[in-house]
């Protein structure tokens, strides 16, 4: 019973300077300021034309050869017709941006505010930059307005985006784009545990979904594998 009372009594002090009525109440106002991120969202990406997301580390430093292979990815990917999305912060998707503003291309940022790390990068074009208070309009952003994703070394941020767009584009919800996984040692262990655990062992996944992913050692081959699934898909019928 002393247990249940500590339990109790912590529970209390959570909420202590609101009720649950006050929370209901704040949610229920929320519902306008989530609409309001999705439509500006919308009003500033609907007219983007192509473009590829690429995601990363904050904390990747410009000295990285992932930060310069991010930025070589972007640049390349403008010289054959593509806008570069990023998630508008620090490291790798400073690289991107700064890779595809060289090159005078579209260069889009989705910022998330945050209390530590997250701050909008230099290389954004201007009317071109979003900040959000909610990840998953973010992500819905992301995922509604990309014609692939390039995924580079990162951390907790960038394994949710990598198995949002998988989910998506394995369950049907969204077209199947190319999703390229740069860094062959790096994501190694992830895909060897997918494979060995996951698909073979619990039977939780298919093995076409497997093909789902690239992984690739260089920028080159990063923008290769976007421009042979274009060139092979899009004029497709059944794309």
């Amino acid at each position: 019973m002393a247990e249940k009372e500590k339990k109790h009594d912590k529970i209390k002090h959570a909420f202590k300077d609101k009720n649950w009525s006050e929370i209901k109440s704040e949610d229920s106002w929320a519902i306008f300021k989530v609409i309001a991120e999705f439509v500006e969202g919308f009003d500033k990406l609907a007219k983007i034309g192509p473009c590829v997301s690429i995601f990363g580390s904050a904390r990747t430093k410009p000295d990285h050869p992932y930060y310069k292979m991010a930025e070589d990815i972007a640049s390349k990917l403008v010289e054959h017709g593509y806008g570069v999305i990023t998630g508008g912060g620090p490291g790798i998707m400073e690289a991107g941006n700064r890779g595809a503003n060289k090159l005078g291309g579209k260069s889009v940022g989705l910022n998330i505010k945050l209390p530590f790390e997250q701050f909008d990068n230099i290389y954004i074009d201007p009317d071109k930059l979003i900040n959000f208070d909610y990840f998953f309009v973010r992500k819905v952003m992301f995922v509604r307005y990309s014609q692939g994703f390039i995924v580079m070394p990162g951390g907790m941020g960038t394994l949710d985006e990598l198995f949002e767009a998988l989910t998506l584009i394995q369950t049907e919800k969204i077209g199947k784009f190319p999703i390229v996984l740069v860094g062959k040692a790096y994501w190694a262990g992830l895909i060897d545990w997918l494979r060995k655990v996951v698909f073979e062992k619990e039977n939780n996944v298919s093995e076409k979904d497997f093909d789902l992913i690239s992984i690739v050692d260089t920028a080159e081959d990063a923008v290769a594998v976007i421009e042979d699934f274009y060139s092979k898909y899009l004029l497709s019928p059944n794309f």
